[in-house]
């Protein structure tokens, strides 16, 4: 049996306001499945989004869809 669990993942409002747009920093993304990926999480799937903040800038975001095994 299997616990799944859904986390959206996006950075921070302030590369957003300074440089217009927020791109997703690849090492703190990659620090982020490893900490879950210690805890017993695997990646099943994620999608990009590009969101809109405060109307005028966007941010990049991830979806990621984990599950955990369950004894």
């Amino acid at each position: 049996m299997y616990k799944y669990k859904a986390v959206l993942y996006q950075e921070s409002m302030l590369g957003s306001l300074l440089l217009g747009q927020s791109k997703i920093d690849p090492v703190r993304f990659t620090e982020f499945l490893n900490r879950n990926a210690s805890s017993g999480w695997e990646v099943v799937t994620m999608e990009k989004d590009i969101r809109r903040m405060l109307l005028l800038w966007k941010r990049e975001a991830y979806i990621v869809i984990m599950k955990k095994e369950i004894t």
